[in-house]
């Protein structure tokens, strides 16, 4: 397969605005021991890439600055040790950052075929919603048939993804939204919505649960929520933290009601996570979900389409909020 030698990508050119975002041609990357090299059809857009390009991400050493979390594409060469895939492989992956360019290379472990009927623009909004819904709503928040789930974002991407996997396994799912036309999208992907802007969450889980709560939170919003989403939790319920819009520190604390609740807070940065472990998620997803996927049940939800060239203008609609659903760059 001939490859060129350079390609064309988006670099964050200094912490700022979306404006910082600029097309670069660079060599073309070589796949390394353990990774698969992938033209790069579509890739996602999400929120942690805004963070990171406002210079507000913790990036740790060695971390790849090109922004980009997950790519649809195809596989154009193997790194050593790869006999996973083949070349011309139709696949999407959770990259280690990279994903905003013509090409990217992905340990083989994060990169998963594409789920039968899915296009490219379809696949590349997987990965990082799909990995992060798993690990925390399912992993470290234990959610399950016949429990009640509490999605704050409800719209997002991992928000309707979030509602669609607890419609799908039959969990009872509440989400927050902040205008009359997300509380009905919320509808549509069988949560029950919550307009924050008028109503208490909290009062609302304990009128609609008879006050018994939801045994897990999905929280985006951080130290604001705090208090709440503990009031919210059943017993033994799990506060899962992904996010701190509304604050990286909580004030006020209420300690008795977490241990009256015996709840557990906990939370996660997916990019923190080692390759063995986002290895172990992939597995996992290609056993419960991507089968529910080639079904043609739970496919994510596009909400607009830019080119590469149009990445600013694409993290501009994302900040503005109004979205439902994901927000993909059409690369080639």
């Amino acid at each position: 397969m001939t490859l060129p030698n350079e390609m064309t990508r988006i670099e964050i050119t200094q912490p700022g605005g979306p404006e910082v975002l600029q097309l670069k041609r660079v060599p073309l990357p070589v796949a390394a021991a353990g990774e698969v090299l992938i033209r790069v059809h579509a890739a996602g857009i999400n929120r942690p890439d805004a963070l990171q390009r406002a210079g507000k991400y913790p990036m740790k050493p060695g971390m790849n600055p090109i922004p980009g979390l997950e790519v649809a594409g195809e596989v154009v060469a193997l790194g050593a040790g790869v006999n996973q895939f083949a070349l011309g492989d139709r696949v999407c992956a959770l990259t280690n950052g990279g994903g905003y360019a013509e090409y990217c290379c992905v340990p083989a472990g994060q990169t998963l075929p594409i789920p039968d009927g899915l296009d490219w623009v379809q696949a590349a909004a997987i990965p990082e919603t799909f990995f992060t819904v798993w690990a925390n709503l399912f992993g470290l928040g234990g959610a399950s048939r016949g429990q009640r789930a509490l999605i704050h974002g409800g719209t997002s991407g991992i928000g309707t993804t979030a509602l669609m996997l607890c419609r799908e396994f039959a969990i009872e799912a509440f989400a927050t939204a902040g205008s009359p036309a997300k509380c009905a999208a919320i509808s549509k992907f069988g949560g029950q919505p919550i307009n924050y802007r008028e109503e208490d969450f909290a009062a609302v889980i304990a009128e609609k649960t008879a006050g018994q709560g939801v045994n897990v939170i999905l929280d985006i919003m951080g130290g604001s929520y705090f208090n709440s989403n503990v009031s919210a939790l059943a017993m033994d319920g799990r506060l899962v933290m992904l996010g701190f819009l509304g604050g990286g520190k909580a004030n006020d604390v209420d300690l008795l009601a977490i241990l009256g609740k015996r709840a557990v807070v906990t939370g996660s940065l997916l990019r923190a996570r080692t390759a063995a472990e986002k290895s172990a998620i992939a597995d996992q997803l290609r056993e419960h979900v991507w089968p529910v996927l080639s079904a043609g049940r739970c496919l994510p939800i596009i909400d607009k389409v830019y080119a590469l060239e149009e990445a600013a203008q694409a993290h501009a609609h994302m900040e503005a909020g109004d979205h439902i659903g994901k927000i993909v760059l059409k690369v080639n």
